[in-house]
């Protein structure tokens, strides 16, 4: 894995490229079109707007597996997080970008600004960690961010995660962000598929308990194997 950014994410003429990723993914869940360079072979649509929408049919398929005091990790605006609040869970948002959880609170739900590497509230007790939209992709590293998650949860708790599809495998890539005229500064970003997540977690003594697809969805539930 290089340890720079290729070419192809670095700056396009006529777009600012030393914005942080918190300002530009901010100014994409304050409306502002957004996309994501360095995913696929040309920038995709970020679909914020998914994001901010209510949690639909296969949202709620992804919840339901999740049991008990639930940890939402890249929260995002919060609509995870709100159906967990509704359906009786205790449920913390954690985000790094501000707007993120200030739209989470206004949801109603408990929120913080945090990395999940920090210290955080409740840890060794939550049941069960989210990681919703592709989420285990933070911080383009999938090992230590399981390896910190497991810290977190009760030894009897679980990890939810939605993956990508059956043969997209485990990359890792720089990415930027492009909303309303400004590039993120590079950030890495790693893409599980459900045929490399046991390898995946099995690095950290997490084990596949179960598999469940609704559409072109896939979850899975990971739990500890020792």
């Amino acid at each position: 894995m290089s340890l720079e950014p290729a070419d192809d994410v670095l700056a396009d003429a006529g777009v600012t490229s030393d914005a942080s990723f918190t300002n530009v993914f901010a100014a994409a869940l304050r409306g502002e079109a957004c996309t994501v360079v360095g995913i696929g072979d040309a920038p995709e649509h970020l679909p914020v707007s998914e994001w901010k929408r209510e949690a639909d049919e296969a949202d709620r398929a992804l919840l339901a597996l999740c049991e008990g005091p639930t940890l939402d990790i890249g929260c995002g605006p919060g609509r995870m997080a709100e159906h967990l609040s509704e359906v009786g869970h205790t449920v913390l948002g954690i985000d790094v970008v501000h707007e993120a959880v200030l739209q989470t609170r206004d949801r109603g739900v408990s929120a913080i600004v945090r990395n999940v590497f920090d210290t955080l509230p409740g840890e060794g007790r939550w049941q069960t960690a989210l990681l919703a939209d592709g989420n285990i992709g933070i911080g383009g590293d999938p090992i230590a961010l399981l390896g910190r998650i497991k810290e977190l949860l009760d030894p009897g708790g679980r990890v939810v995660v939605e993956l990508s599809p059956p043969g997209a495998g485990f990359v890792t890539m720089w990415a930027c962000l492009e909303s309303g005229g400004l590039r993120s500064r590079p950030f890495r970003w790693s893409v599980v598929g459900t045929d490399a997540v046991d390898e995946v977690a099995a690095e950290v003594g997490l084990s596949v308990q179960e598999f469940h697809q609704h559409g072109d969805r896939w979850f899975t539930v990971l739990v500890s194997s020792s």
